[in-house]
C-alpha cells in the first residue's frame, strides 16, 4: 500500500484539504507528487544516521514523534514550523524544499504555492506515521530494525517509486528521487 493511501485512510489528506481550503483530490494529487521526495529524504537519513534505521527512529522521536501526525489530524490549525523542522533535517535547506515543490508542480499540474504549503504538513504526517509504527514495532519485538521501520520505509518508498510520479522524479533510477532533486537544487543555486 502506498503512503498516500495510508494517510488518506487515517484522515490526513482530508485534514490537509480542509485546512488549506482545497479539494481532497488536489491534496491527494499533491501528496502523490511530494511523497517520493519526503520518503527519499527519510531513506537518506536512515543511511547516514550513525545507528542506521534505529538512528532514524531516534531522530523521529526528537522531531516530535507520533505527535506530528496528531498535530495535522487535530481540528486546530497545524503548527507547520514543526514540519519545516522535519524538512530541514531530511532536505538540509529551503532551496531543496522549493525545488521539491517546483518539481511536484510540474509533474502534477498543481500550483507550486499550494505544494509549498502542503510539504511541511505532509512531512509531519509521514514522520508521525513512521514514529507511530516504530512505537508499535518496538513493543512487539526487541529489534525494530528487523522489518520494523527499515522494512516499512523501504516498502513505502518502493511502492511510491514503482511507476507514477516517483519514477519520473528518480532520474538515475536508483530508487531514491531525492538525490536527483538535491543535485538539481545545487545546480540552480550556482551562479
Amino acid at each position: 500500500m502506498q503512503i498516500t493511501d495510508i494517510l488518506a485512510q487515517m484522515g490526513g489528506l482530508q485534514s490537509m484539504a480542509q485546512e488549506l481550503g482545497v479539494s481532497e483530490s488536489d491534496v491527494a494529487t499533491g501528496a502523490a507528487a511530494l511523497a517520493p521526495a519526503i520518503l527519499g529524504g527519510f531513506k537518506k537519513q536512515a543511511q547516514t544516521q550513525p545507528a542506521g534505521v534505529e538512528g532514524l527512529g531516534d531522530l523521529l522521536g526528537q522531531l516530535g514523534g507520533a505527535s506530528l501526525l496528531d498535530d495535522v489530524l487535530s481540528p486546530q490549525p497545524t503548527n507547520v514550523s514543526r514540519g519545516n523542522d522535519v524538512l530541514g533535517h531530511i532536505f538540509g535547506s529551503k532551496d531543496v524544499s522549493r525545488t521539491v515543490a517546483q518539481n511536484a508542480a510540474s509533474q502534477s499540474g498543481l500550483d507550486s504555492t499550494l505544494l509549498k504549503k502542503m510539504l511541511p504538513m505532509l512531512a509531519m504526517l509521514v514522520a508521525g506515521y513512521m514514529a507511530k509504527q516504530r512505537g508499535g514495532a518496538h513493543g512487539a519485538q526487541s529489534s525494530p530494525t528487523s522489518g520494523g521501520l527499515g522494512g516499512m520505509l523501504g516498502g513505502m518508498l518502493g511502492g511510491q517509486s514503482a511507476g507514477g510520479l516517483g519514477s519520473l522524479l528518480d532520474i538515475n533510477g536508483d530508487g531514491n528521487p531525492l538525490d536527483d532533486i538535491l543535485r538539481m537544487a545545487r545546480n540552480k543555486s550556482r551562479p
